[in-house]
């Protein structure tokens, strides 16, 4: 059971303090080993890293530097594509040299974030985990990117990822699989499962993900932390990797909302601070035929006790129905993004001068993903989308589904809905077709997409938070989803549950 927030947050913060004093101490002074001065600034969160950076108690330099041996100890992650220490130093001695000088130090300084490797980054190649792109450096940084680099944050390497985010294993045949800090035999999920193992194992507190159908949920969900995916549209997607323009959206992975809000204060021009929003009289949504069917028993007794807890810090849980959403899914979410794909892909290579085609890039990439282009995108293949079908899917179900959900919420008043995040706890590597649950057979997609995928296909903000570790040690989370728009509410809402709801121990690792 997950120990309360609240209480760990103070102790920790106390500790981390004496800790970062004892560091300006000489060696042979010190009451306490290095490993434990770099143990405790690496469990920093983003938002009390950046504070003590920016009052001078911890130079940038030495935070960079406990970071990057936290990511040589941890190397059997396989978290990173590309990772250039000497970099990271360079631009962490140029933030400590600028606030010596005088310089005010912007909402993110000296922060080293990593990226996953889908989003453009002029320092860094950008190879969406595919072979033709493992040589391709953008001009220039993706505005996203800009936006973090203006506020003061380092880019701390490019992460790995399901090869062009086209999965939910991060098991990725170029470049060699990622796996779960919490039990490296299984996969962190994806395609954002390289920042995820990074955040969860104390590489970094805060990370640039990308979810088109649950890449930043997923992986946050089995990684034990929290995923934010923004109302679509929120954040710039230019510069980078593209699967459709109707999903697609950049969002954080951290280990706290406040990390989360903070990314969004800087990427959205949205400096609101969050409202207070006590859980006392907050209504969300349950719909128990669709994201409560075939569960996990493990996932579904933390899912309880976390909505036990909720309950009794005054939620209201409030169960309805949602008719025709698994329909309208099957109809709009992988057609959509099956038929958009190529077009978003060549669109994107000739754009950022890429020096490959479409045809090239896919003819280089992965067995794995060649098989599925040829069968679901390519022309000829046994799933190839119509035209037909792909003008039905834009023009008629995904306005259906956005006035499903908004007649939802307006009919409820419910704050958001809950469930869990996904069906099962993290499936071994090389795990990618059936799934027993309970004595039935359910397929791998519906195992780890079926609860993720209504969200970000109807383009609503979505955050998923950690409820607690199986038998076994590995996460489960529980998902918030909101009306479009709330995302600031959503961020409060999330706050609040998180105390409630607790956090999970971190993996042992490295």
């Amino acid at each position: 059971m997950p120990a309360p927030q609240a209480s760990s947050r103070r102790s920790f913060l106390l500790n981390a303090s004496s800790t970062l004093a004892l560091g300006a101490l000489p060696a042979a002074l010190r009451p306490v080993s290095a490993t434990e001065v770099t143990t405790s600034i690496i469990d920093l969160s983003a938002v009390e890293a950046i504070a003590h950076m920016s009052h001078g108690e911890l130079s940038c330099e030495h935070y960079a530097r406990a970071l990057l041996d936290r990511c040589a100890a941890a190397s059997a992650l396989n978290a990173f594509i590309t990772l250039e220490p000497d970099r990271v130093l360079e631009a962490a001695r140029a933030c400590d040299q600028a606030r010596l000088a005088g310089l005010r130090p912007g909402p993110l300084f000296g922060l080293p974030i990593p990226v996953k490797d889908s989003v453009n980054t002029s320092e860094y190649p950008t190879t969406a985990g595919t072979p033709a792109l493992r040589h391709f450096r953008p001009a220039a940084d993706a505005p996203l990117v800009a936006a973090l680099r203006a506020h003061g944050a380092i880019v701390l390497g490019k992460t790995n990822l399901h090869e062009l985010s086209y999965g939910w294993t991060s098991n990725n045949l170029a470049f060699g699989a990622v796996h779960n800090p919490y039990d490296l035999t299984r996969i962190p999920g994806g395609s954002s499962g390289g920042t995820a193992a990074a955040i969860a194992a104390r590489l970094a507190p805060l990370g640039v993900a990308e979810d088109t159908e649950g890449s930043i949920r997923v992986p946050a969900a089995f990684c034990g932390i929290m995923g934010f995916r923004p109302t679509t549209a929120r954040y710039s997607t230019q510069g980078c990797v593209p699967i459709t323009p109707l999903f697609d959206q950049v969002g954080p992975q951290a280990r706290t909302v406040a990390d989360l809000a903070l990314f969004d204060s800087v990427v959205a021009h949205d400096w609101r601070p969050l409202p207070p929003m006590p859980l006392r009289g907050i209504r969300l949504g349950i719909v128990r035929d669709y994201w409560y069917r075939d569960l996990d028993p493990e996932v579904e007794r933390l899912t309880t006790a976390a909505l036990d807890r909720l309950l009794q810090a005054g939620v209201e849980l409030v169960q309805s129905e949602l008719p025709r959403l698994a329909q309208l899914i099957d109809l709009i979410t992988e057609p959509v993004q099956n038929h958009d794909v190529r077009l978003a892909l060549a669109r994107y290579l000739r754009r950022y001068h890429a020096g490959v085609t479409f045809e090239q890039l896919t003819s280089q990439a992965s067995e794995d993903i060649q098989a599925l282009f040829r069968s679901d995108v390519l022309p000829g293949g046994a799933n190839f989308i119509t035209e037909a079908v792909y003008r039905a899917a834009i023009d008629t179900h995904l306005p259906a589904l956005r006035r499903l959900y908004r007649d939802y919420f307006a009919h409820t008043g419910v704050a958001a809905m809950i469930f869990p995040a996904t069906l099962v706890p993290a499936l071994p590597i090389g795990s990618e077709s059936d799934v027993t649950i309970r004595g039935q057979t359910v397929s791998f997609e519906t195992a780890v997409a079926r609860n993720i995928a209504p969200g970000s296909t109807a383009g609503l903000p979505g955050l998923v938070l950690p409820v607690g570790l199986t038998s076994a040690g590995l996460p489960v989370a529980i998902e918030l989803d909101a009306a479009s728009g709330s995302d600031r509410a959503l961020l409060a809402l999330g706050a609040s549950a998180a105390e409630v709801l607790g956090s999970v121990p971190p993996p042992r690792i490295g």
